[in-house]
């Protein structure tokens, strides 16, 4: 690959989230969230793990820090766990929750790293959740008044945020299916949901523009390129029906300040949801990304379905295909098209790809290092695919790997591995696998 096919300020990162690493459930001030409490619900985790110590980077970021470093990563993405900054969800804020995370950002800017910030990652203060969590339209207010908190202390040294990652998981994968923490089956509930989290995303972003602080603003959506499995009208028609349910219910309130009116009328007739107060959608039209964050890790094929309630789609799972330890498939050209489709229908929005990763058992183990050839060259296709993004025009400027290190993997607990560097989580010690090795020198040669 030639050195100059990646623009000079481009950023190959990494990422993660609060919970997921962090640990040190009780330590420093910090309140419950939603994840401790339904991570501790039997049943509800494989093998019954919790994020309790996860993997202590609240007491190892140094050593996290120094990986990276060495890695040559120029940006971390990062998440602030709500409940370390206001235990229960408002009220005087945690000192000792924000010392931690200035000291954080003050080590990552030692190490040459930038930092981006998500604010949400779905650790929900548990004492909200007893309020009616997201269901609670006054849990958009105490949001709003986090988030102002977290930029009056870090925005003078953080120029790039996430207000929220993936609120199609907190929404539907949470109040929808129930397969997240809060752990609740309720279609109605969930859409409504959907419409607080954008209002908190606007909200927050008003926020962040009243502060009068420098930096940039976005929003990290998980989307999927979405194909018809067949040229049917009826495949194609359900193709476009998944693509309102997964896709536009996010991206256009985000991008175009409106939800896309067949979704809106579906959910209005079989749910009546969401209820839209005056002054909502007008709050949401104002609040205008820096860059659209995209998470993306699989396509979506799509055939027609009469037996899924109203919604008329039912996922097929392509013959011959390679797949990740999470049963996803691999498919980089998916990448490519997802951002082509964003760059087309959304008037050409800077973005970055703040998450793409995968998966495997790691079980190979040469000379000590652990041989991921199957991770490796699943990041060298992502990679190229981004590359000719750029080449196209697309204004496309990070990239960032998910994840640096092994972690809880939510619903899956500790058994699904997607980090860089593999974690033993008898000992918490951190080593090198191939594939950061791997990045390594594709970053160096790439002059990135």
């Amino acid at each position: 690959m030639e050195r100059s096919v990646f623009p000079k300020d481009f950023i190959i990162g990494t990422s993660t989230a609060s919970y997921q690493i962090e640990g040190a459930v009780l330590e420093g001030g910090r309140g419950a969230s939603i994840w401790d409490v339904f991570s501790h619900t039997p049943g509800m985790i494989h093998n019954g793990d919790t994020g309790d110590i996860a993997c202590d980077h609240y007491h190892r970021y140094p050593e996290d820090i120094a990986l990276m470093k060495e890695l040559g990563v120029r940006g971390y993405r990062m998440s602030v766990a709500w409940p370390r900054i206001f235990p229960k969800g408002s009220g005087r804020s945690n000192m000792p929750g924000l010392d931690f995370y200035n000291r954080l950002v003050d080590a990552l800017l030692e190490a040459g790293i930038e930092p981006m910030v998500t604010l949400y990652h779905w650790d929900l203060p548990q004492a909200l959740q007893e309020k009616g969590g997201w269901g609670n339209r006054d849990t958009v207010l105490y949001f709003a008044d986090y988030a102002d908190t977290v930029f009056r202390s870090l925005g003078d040294r953080v120029k790039k945020w996430n207000t929220l990652n993936e609120p199609i998981c907190t929404a539907f994968t949470g109040h929808w299916f129930g397969r997240h923490a809060p752990g609740i089956k309720d279609a109605s509930l969930a859409v409504q949901v959907s419409h607080h989290l954008m209002l908190a995303h606007a909200m927050a972003v008003e926020a962040f523009r009243q502060s009068g602080l420098d930096g940039r603003l976005g929003i990290a959506l998980n989307l999927y390129p979405i194909y018809p499995a067949s040229q049917l009208p009826e495949d194609k028609k359900a193709a476009w029906f998944a693509d309102g349910f997964y896709n536009r219910w996010f991206l256009d309130p985000v991008m175009k300040g409106a939800y896309p009116e067949d979704m809106l009328s579906v959910y209005r007739e079989n749910l009546n949801a969401p209820v839209i107060r005056d002054g909502d959608m007008e709050k949401i039209a104002g609040s205008h990304v820096d860059f659209l964050g995209i998470n993306y890790y699989f396509r979506k094929i799509v055939k027609s379905s009469e037996s899924n309630d109203f919604l008329p789609m039912e996922e097929v799972r392509p013959e011959g295909a390679e797949f990740t330890e999470m049963g996803w498939e691999v498919y980089p050209q998916g990448l490519l098209d997802l951002l082509r489709r964003v760059h087309r229908d959304y008037d050409g929005p800077c973005m970055m790809i703040t998450e793409n990763g995968a998966a495997f058992k790691d079980n190979i183990i040469r000379d000590g290092i652990i041989q991921d050839d199957d991770r490796v060259s699943y990041l060298e296709r992502h990679l190229e695919k981004a590359r000719e993004a750029i080449s196209e025009g697309i204004k496309l400027e990070g990239y960032y790997i998910w994840s640096l290190i092994d972690n809880f993997e939510w619903g899956h607990g500790y058994s699904k591995r997607f980090g860089l560097f593999h974690v033993d989580y008898n000992t918490l010690e951190r080593s090198w696998k191939k594939s950061a090795r791997w990045l390594k020198r594709y970053i160096e040669e790439n002059n990135l």
